[in-house]
């Protein structure tokens, strides 16, 4: 379920949105690293409270496409990696979307009102913290019936929340935001009404 044992091109083939949203953060990780044009980069496009404030509206988007460093981007994008296909095919791809781009907006949304002007952020953890929010709705409205989804999200959560607050220079307001748009997205998302054509969609 989260074990990926497709092909590369049987990866992308699946999961379109999944992929063009891993590629695009490595590609502009790659462009941040060049000498020059990566520092102008991370510095229009990085969340930085007190130009959003001055009228840098793009800035509570563009972070979610920039990381502050290798260990960064390839944390994030594997998690994108393992979890985003699965949720991808169960909400489908514009939902998916959606959901991405809800949860990194309103965690950067969250860290402007929250923070100082002095405050300043990247990452897509937030909308990757909406991925985990939306698998907590799914199981809240399937209860029993995926008992896999529900052994192995609801630890992932547990400790993804934990080390939140374990490890130092973390976002903890894109996340715990990105989490809880996550879940309330997830829970319309996952109306019971909808799981028995999704049920179908997984045979």
């Amino acid at each position: 379920m989260f074990i990926r044992r497709e092909s590369f091109s049987e990866y992308i083939r699946f999961y379109p949105v999944v992929s063009a949203l891993i590629a695009i953060n490595v590609i502009i990780y790659i462009l941040t690293i060049l000498p020059g044009i990566g520092d102008l980069i991370m510095f229009y496009g990085m969340g930085i409270n007190r130009l959003i404030a001055e009228g840098d509206w793009w800035r509570f988007v563009t972070p979610m496409f920039l990381h502050a460093g290798l260990m960064h981007v390839l944390f994030n994008m594997f998690a994108l990696f393992l979890f985003g296909p699965e949720l991808e095919r169960l909400a489908g791809k514009v939902r998916f979307l959606n959901l991405f781009f809800l949860a990194g907006l309103f965690g950067n949304v969250a860290s402007y009102f929250l923070h100082d002007g002095s405050y300043a952020y990247v990452g897509a953890s937030g909308a990757i913290y909406g991925i985990f929010g939306a698998f907590g709705a799914f199981v809240y409205h399937t209860k029993g019936a995926f008992p896999q989804i529900r052994q192995i999200i609801l630890p992932i959560i547990v400790i993804s929340v934990v080390m939140t607050f374990l490890t130092p220079n973390i976002n903890v307001t894109a996340h715990l935001t990105g989490l809880a748009v996550g879940f309330l997205v997830g829970l319309s998302y996952f109306h019971p009404k909808n799981i028995t054509s999704w049920r179908k969609k997984r045979r």
